[in-house]
C-alpha cells in the first residue's frame, strides 16, 4: 500500500495541492489540452522599468529561427555592458512558453540590472532531442555574437532554467565545453530534470514524486524527448546530463530542489559529482517542497527560494 506524503508538505504549499486536485493526467491523448491550459493570460502591466521585445535568433544549420524574449532595464546600467541570463523554461520537454515565466524574468532584469533572454525552443515529441537543445545553443550563440548590439558582456552570460529547462541548461554547459564556447559564467538550475534513469529506478525514493510531476509524467516526458524509451544504453549526456562521464571544467552551479521533488536524488547526486569534479556548487534543499512548488507564490518557502536564486546569480554576475 502506498502511503501519501501529504503530511510532509510545507503547510503553506497545501493550498496549491488543493487547487490542483484531481491531479492532471499527461499522455499522448491529453498533451494538447495540457498545453492549452498552460497558455498564460495577457501579462498584467507591472511597475518595473523593464522593456521586453521579441527577437529572432538564427537556428543552427538548416533549423528554423529561434524566437526569444529579451527583457532589459530602461535605466542606464550601473556597470556597462550588462551581464545576461539565457533562460530556458520548464514543462517536461513537452510544454511551456517563455511568456509563462515573464513576470519572474522581468523581475530578474530589474533586480540584477541585467538582460534576460528567454528561449522559445521547439517542444517534444514533435521535435525530439537534439532539437530543443540546439535551439537553446543557437540562442546562446546569437547572444554572444551580438553582445555589443545587445549591450551585454559576453564574459558574463549565465544560463538558468527550471525542471526540463534546468536539464537543458545543464546539457548546454556540457555542449559548450565540448565546442569550446560561447563562455558561460554560471549555471542556475532549479529542480533540474537530469537523468532519464530515474524512470527505471528499481528502488525509488519513497517520499518523492507524489505531487505535480509524478513518475508517470516523467516517463512520458523523457520518452517524448528522447524519441525512445528512457533508461536505455549509450544515451548522449547532452540529452541526460547525469550520464556525462566527467563534470570537470563546467561553470559554477546553483542547484535548488525540494525534499519531496521527484528529482531530489538525481539532483543531489549531480551536485555531489560537480563538487568532486572541483566545480563550485551552491546547493539548497527546501524541506516539504514538491516539484514546481513556486507556483504558490505567496508561500514563505517560495519567497526564500526566489531570493536564494537571485542572490546566487548576483554573486556570479558581479563577483
Amino acid at each position: 500500500m502506498t502511503i501519501s506524503t501529504r503530511s510532509l508538505v510545507d503547510p503553506d504549499l497545501l493550498p496549491l495541492l488543493d487547487r490542483l486536485d484531481p491531479p492532471e493526467i499527461l499522455n499522448d491523448d491529453t498533451l494538447e489540452a495540457a498545453r492549452a491550459r498552460r497558455v498564460p493570460p495577457p501579462m498584467q502591466r507591472d511597475t518595473l522599468s523593464v522593456t521586453t521585445e521579441v527577437r529572432q535568433a538564427p537556428g543552427l544549420a538548416d533549423d528554423p529561427a529561434v524566437r526569444v524574449l529579451v527583457s532589459r532595464p530602461t535605466a542606464p546600467p550601473a556597470l556597462s555592458p550588462r551581464p545576461a541570463i539565457l533562460h530556458i523554461h520548464g514543462g517536461g520537454f513537452v510544454m511551456g512558453t517563455p511568456e509563462a515565466m515573464l513576470p519572474l524574468l522581468r523581475r530578474w532584469a530589474h533586480e540584477l540590472d541585467c538582460v534576460v533572454i528567454s528561449v522559445d525552443y521547439r517542444l517534444a515529441p514533435e521535435a525530439a532531442f537534439p532539437a530543443p537543445l540546439d535551439d537553446c545553443y543557437a540562442a546562446l550563440k546569437w547572444a554572444a555574437d551580438n553582445a555589443e548590439t545587445l549591450g551585454i558582456d559576453p564574459a558574463r552570460i549565465g544560463v538558468a532554467g527550471e525542471s526540463a529547462g534546468g536539464g537543458l541548461a545543464a546539457g548546454m554547459t556540457l555542449l559548450v565545453r565540448q565546442r569550446g564556447g560561447p563562455t558561460l559564467a554560471f549555471q542556475n538550475l532549479q529542480y533540474p530534470m537530469l537523468d532519464d534513469r530515474t524512470v527505471t529506478a528499481t528502488s525509488p525514493n519513497p517520499v518523492t514524486g507524489e505531487f505535480l510531476w509524478t513518475r508517470e509524467k516523467n516517463h512520458f516526458g523523457w520518452r517524448c524527448y528522447l524519441g525512445q524509451e528512457p533508461g536505455g544504453t549509450a544515451l548522449s549526456p547532452f540529452a541526460a546530463p547525469s550520464r556525462a562521464s566527467s563534470l570537470a571544467d563546467l561553470p559554477p552551479a546553483y542547484i535548488g530542489v525540494g525534499t519531496l521533488d521527484l528529482f531530489l536524488d538525481e539532483d543531489l547526486d549531480y551536485a555531489l559529482r560537480l563538487i568532486r569534479a572541483r566545480v563550485s556548487v551552491e546547493l539548497d534543499v527546501f524541506p516539504g517542497a514538491f516539484h514546481a512548488f513556486e507556483l504558490q507564490t505567496g508561500a514563505a518557502i517560495t519567497k526564500r527560494s526566489m531570493s536564494r536564486r537571485i542572490e546566487a546569480m548576483r554573486q556570479a554576475m558581479y563577483p
